[in-house]
């Protein structure tokens, strides 16, 4: 791609209308560089008749003040470990970013992150004038891995902010991890630009207060306090005084008046470097489309282009030439110069730092390579158990995940996480770790593994999403029936392909007495529909132990672990196949004797055993039956079409899928002719025994149902209103009992 367009600062006069009454003397570069992110915002969202303008227009000056005095960033080199993160929380104003890193001049990265050799613009002038058009480096909304340059993907108000807040923990982590005396390599801040509508999501508020109490001081979220939203003016929604609500969190406000001050803008900055307890908060007063001529302060200019007519008028008003897309060579060199003068010679430097720290420290720099490469430790399984034994009573999935969680979590030093507020239930406590805390608060330091997040389940996913992108390997618990609490940082994982690990324990109506607000029915099939997230549902320790294996060596997709409450029996693998199956999400547990199977059985989790079950009872009967453990269903669907066969053969349609959750993971494999033993309706309060057997969770229904199906008799999916209609019977004859 061709450079920016060459012009000076005297072409730029020449053609300015009005030019008489400009005066050389005066032409301030650094309002060139803010007026070129104007206009290139202007320009990208008329041209793709699509996008938001406003913002970047309001907010060019805050971005230029922040990056050209204040951002260690280095454009040739823009994934150094120890640069300061800038997240574009509100990401509709994505062209405020891609304006930055064309201007900035940040360099293209191969797929290890290292710049490219020929020294390509990651946002050529080209891809900017193609925004929000398919294949064009400029989506609509920043996107983490298409974008070089983009620290993470935005768009849903709110993960901005409340993943910075994982940046910002990943940062103390490191610097008390691997800094030494006379070896600060650690200690980057991170910045999120936000608007209105991040800090009314309940996710920021989750964030903020926990971000507080930690005391990050090199957090920092600059509000873009414009006053407006889509819908009109933000007096129509709210009326908090928002600043005062992040002083209650523990956070330092500070206040700018006017989004145009650019020294007032960079003495708040400087303020929050200063600032070495608390956050910091940056309110911005700031005028939506600052300059259109009608559209300034209009919630118009938020969501749509200002037509052909306003851009020009407003580039009239800023003094700049009616040109598409100009970029003046003056511009891009003043940038660019400032940027290397504040992380261009401080990334340099770190490099021989960190070259001195490796010769020094060798155990540690070993370690902080292997982080930094994105590698496992050697002999990082060097701590895992050879296998459990057989044990009829067995234990909790949840404790034989705990058990290998913490074997793999010694050879891996940088994985770490928590619970929100269930560590002792969900079991996901790194034995011979500390709590990650503020030292001040004597109950933790900053280089502790375990956190507490809190009953905070939204802000939990979002923080561990910072700690992924920042390359360290984070997992968070709590019970399966709340994962509707951070669905929408799970989909984001699987969007940026961060290795995040969410652990939920009380998987199913084994919760019992607890009743159907705990007992999860549609979780399980909502997870699996999220595209690039693994679901797995491990049947006992063994499996749990192979799926512990095969998640830490996943470098691109999310994981969620289902476990459960009761104990599973531990299955004996003399017997049975080997646990290793759990390595392709699916394999033949135990077969039929004498050739091709009559019957399919499968299930995942704690079903597994009321499966065996079955299969003895079937095999008793004369039935040769095949049973199936499918621990991760989205695993299996990626094998080969043969392997697929060889587990689960068309010849065989006489299939039953047994699984206390919805049918809608099952449908592909069990058929027209096969059924599912699940839930169909909400569970209910009561011990667990009484439970299955109320709900169908018996041998004799799994018997029934294999019939049914073998005779070619499945039985259709009840509708919800028959089902309801039985289930409310059965409860009030026991009552009547």
């Amino acid at each position: 791609m061709a450079e920016a367009k060459c012009i000076t600062v005297e072409d730029l006069l020449f053609k300015a209308k009005d030019r008489k009454q400009i005066d050389k003397t005066n032409i301030n570069k650094d309002e060139l560089v803010i007026s070129c992110l104007r206009s290139l915002a202007m320009d990208a969202v008329q041209k793709a008749n699509s996008g938001h303008p406003g913002t970047p227009m309001a907010m060019a000056p805050v971005a230029y003040a922040l990056w050209s005095r204040i951002l260690r960033y280095d454009p040739l080199n823009p994934t150094w470990a120890n640069r300061d993160r800038f997240v574009l929380s509100m990401g509709h104003a994505s062209m405020l970013l891609y304006g930055l890193l064309h201007l900035a001049g940040v360099r293209e990265v191969d797929a290890d992150g290292k710049p490219l050799a020929t020294g390509e613009l990651a946002v050529p002038l080209e891809d900017i004038k193609n925004f929000r058009q398919f294949g064009s480096k400029c989506p609509g909304h920043p996107e983490f891995g298409e974008t070089t340059g983009v620290e993470m993907t935005t768009g849903p108000l709110g993960q901005g902010v409340a993943t910075s807040v994982g940046m910002a923990i990943a940062s103390k982590w490191m610097a008390a991890t691997f800094n030494k005396p006379g070896f600060e390599l650690f200690g980057y801040n991170v910045y999120a630009l936000c608007g209105d509508g991040c800090l009314q999501e309940g996710v920021s508020h989750e964030a903020a207060s926990l971000a507080g109490h930690l005391k990050l001081d090199n957090l920092c979220w600059i509000w873009d306090n414009n006053h407006i939203t889509i819908e009109g003016n933000t007096a129509w929604a709210i009326s908090e005084d928002i600043a005062t609500r992040f002083i209650a969190y523990g956070w330092n406000v500070l206040r700018c008046g006017d989004a145009n001050d650019v020294e007032a803008l960079t003495r708040a900055f400087i303020s929050f470097q200063k600032e070495k307890e608390r956050p910091t908060l940056i309110v911005v007063d700031s005028h939506i489309a600052w300059g259109a001529p009608t559209k300034q302060d209009h919630f118009h200019a938020h969501g749509t282009p200002l037509g052909e007519a306003e851009v020009s008028a407003t580039k009239h008003i800023y003094g700049w030439p009616d040109e598409k897309f100009l970029v003046p060579e003056d511009v891009t060199k003043h940038f660019r110069g400032a940027l290397a003068m504040n992380g261009g010679f401080l990334h340099q430097e770190w490099e021989s730092l960190l070259e001195k720290y490796v010769s020094s420290h060798m155990q540690d720099g070993q370690i902080l390579q292997q982080l930094l490469n994105g590698t496992l430790p050697e002999g990082w399984d060097r701590f895992c158990s050879k296998g459990f034994a057989a044990d009829p009573k067995g234990k909790a999935t949840r404790q034989s995940s705990s058990e290998c969680l913490n074997m793999v979590a010694q050879g891996v030093p940088w994985m770490m996480g928590g619970s929100a507020d269930l560590a002792t239930s969900c079991l996901t406590t790194l034995k011979g770790s500390s709590d990650f805390m503020p030292p001040v608060s004597q109950w933790g330091d900053f280089n502790g593994r375990n956190f507490h997040f809190g009953i905070r389940e939204h802000a939990m996913g979002s923080i561990m999403n910072g700690l992924a992108l920042c390359k360290l390997r984070p997992f968070g618990s709590t019970f399966l029936v709340f994962s509707d609490y951070m669905k929408p940082p799970i989909r984001m994982s699987a969007i940026m392909d961060v290795p995040c690990i969410y652990i939920f324990t009380h998987d199913s109506i084994g919760v019992g007495e607890d009743g159907p607000t705990h007992q999860p029915v549609e979780q399980l099939g909502a997870l699996r529909s999220i595209p690039n997230l693994l679901t797995f549902r491990p049947s006992d320790a063994n499996e749990c132990l192979e799926m512990w294996k095969y998640i830490m060596q996943l470098k691109t997709e999310p994981v969620a672990v289902v476990l459960s409450r009761q104990p599973c029996p531990t299955l004996d693998r003399q017997k049975v196949a080997s646990a290793e199956g759990v390595h392709k999400g699916g394999y033949v547990l135990a077969d039929a004797s004498g050739g091709k199977p009559d019957l399919i059985l499968m299930a995942t989790g704690s079903e597994v055993a009321l499966m065996m079950e079955s299969h003895e009872a079937l095999v008793k009967e004369g039935v040769k039956v095949r049973s199936v453990s499918m621990p991760c269903i989205e695993l299996f669907k990626l094998q080969t079409q043969e392997y697929m066969e060889s587990v689960l053969p068309t010849s065989c349609r006489a299939r039953v899928s047994i699984e206390a959750s919805r049918r809608d993971s099952w449908g592909a494999f069990i058929g027209l002719d096969g059924e599912h033993v699940g839930m169909i309706t909400f569970g209910s309060s009561g011990p667990i025994k009484s439970l299955q057997t109320a709900l169908g969770f018996t041998v004799e229904a799994v018997v029934s149902a294999a019939r049914r199906c073998m005779e070619g008799k499945a039985r259709p999916i009840s509708s919800r209103a028959d089902v309801l209609r039985s289930w409310k019977k059965r409860k009030l004859n026991e009552h009547k009992d």
